[in-house]
């Protein structure tokens, strides 16, 4: 493993190459490949309707691209538990384009997704980490990973490259649709380049700091993870993270909602974990950051611990959380792929804090078991 003491570590630090890797299937230069968008141009719905079926991690990166492709495409976009799409039964009206996600394109839970949607007689899209897996080769259109191989069983380089083809997706599908000019797309295309070498600046600074967090925190019984609008897909696979590597509970909600329930477990044994970045160039994301902002000054007053995710150059957040993780300033979303690294590395020396063997947590497999 060449300095890395487990499987899941090393592959944390592979993830900006893996990004780099990825991008270069789907992108020349500062533009879009136009053979990727011939293959794309028969699997939309003519309605601009796509469910989305996936599990566990996968299905946090489905939850990220309802609201991205929403947001930057206007697309109506559904997100359904693959195990509950494949028996659900009844009729859909709707007839929507379906995209199932797999890190393995071997799931069975999500194949029987996609052998339903076939049955069904919807296009499908597939995006997995095996260009030569099932589902690859069932789905009308197959978008793979570059991730590499993934040996550990927790997810990390394989779920930050899905955030990064989904994003494609959604530039693919906004130049399609007419809702992006050329500036516009060479501007996200800048950005989402900036990623995988903002990810390597920040891993070693990362690593430490999550190291000590994690041995002051290796009592706490259940986290709570929050976070608002595109950045809750990444408070629940954080939350997903730490329960699969270390065993701790853990559960990831919307920040809006901890003080509908769940607030009556905040204590000492129970912190919190908040992200709160913010893109001060979109109006909705300060917004979103404000609201989070109130909560906080909430929690600081009712004497909470909290772990937050601010910016790079926040000052506001500091002040109110127990302990700060910056993040590198990036657009509203594509901070989802920065944040989850340091969330990754959490659950990482939350495990080795309890001893758990993080590359093979009890009772979990992967459908593919790489070599």
């Amino acid at each position: 493993m060449s300095g890395f003491d487990h499987e899941m570590l090393r592959e944390i630090y592979e993830q900006p190459k893996a990004l780099s890797r990825t991008l270069a299937l789907y992108l020349s230069g500062k533009g879009l490949k136009p053979e990727v968008a011939a293959m794309l141009a028969d699997w939309p719905n003519p309605a601009g309707e796509i469910l989305i079926a996936a599990s566990g991690s996968s299905r946090h990166s489905g939850l990220y691209a309802e609201i991205l492709l929403e947001d930057m495409c206007g697309l109506a976009v559904d997100v359904e538990y693959a195990s509950e799409y494949s028996c659900r039964g009844g009729l859909d009206l709707r007839h929507p384009s379906v995209l199932v996600l797999s890190q393995s394109g071997e799931t069975s839970d999500t194949l029987a997704a996609l052998g339903e949607a076939r049955r069904r007689g919807q296009r499908t899209l597939a995006i997995t980490n095996h260009a030569s897996s099932t589902m690859a080769h069932l789905a009308d259109v197959s978008m793979p990973l570059a991730a590499g191989v993934e040996r550990a069983i927790p997810a990390t380089k394989s779920f930050t490259c899905q955030l990064a083809v989904l994003y494609l997706l959604a530039l693919y599908e906004g130049v399609r649709l007419c809702r992006m000019d050329s500036a516009t797309l060479t501007k996200h295309v800048e950005e989402l380049l900036a990623v995988p070498p903002k990810i390597e600046t920040e891993l070693d600074g990362w690593r430490e700091q999550v190291a000590t967090l994690a041995a002051k925190f290796k009592s706490a019984a259940t986290f709570l993870y929050l976070g608002r609008g595109i950045h809750y897909a990444i408070a629940r696979e954080g939350a997903l993270k730490l329960k699969e590597a270390s065993y701790i509970h853990a559960e990831g909600y919307p920040v809006g909602e901890l003080k509908h329930g769940p607030n009556a477990l905040v204590s000492d044994s129970v912190p919190l974990v908040v992200l709160a970045t913010v893109d001060r160039a979109l109006e909705a994301s300060v917004v979103r950051y404000e609201k989070t902002l109130q909560l906080l000054r909430d929690m600081k007053a009712q004497g909470a611990k909290v772990i937050a995710l601010a910016n790079a150059d926040d000052v506001e957040i500091a002040a109110l959380a127990s302990y700060c993780v910056r993040i590198p300033l990036a657009s509203e979303y594509l901070l989802p792929l920065l944040e989850v690294v340091p969330l990754q590395m959490f659950s990482y020396f939350m495990a080795l804090e309890h001893g758990v063997d993080v590359d093979r947590p009890r009772n979990l497999s992967k459908a593919v078991v790489e070599k």
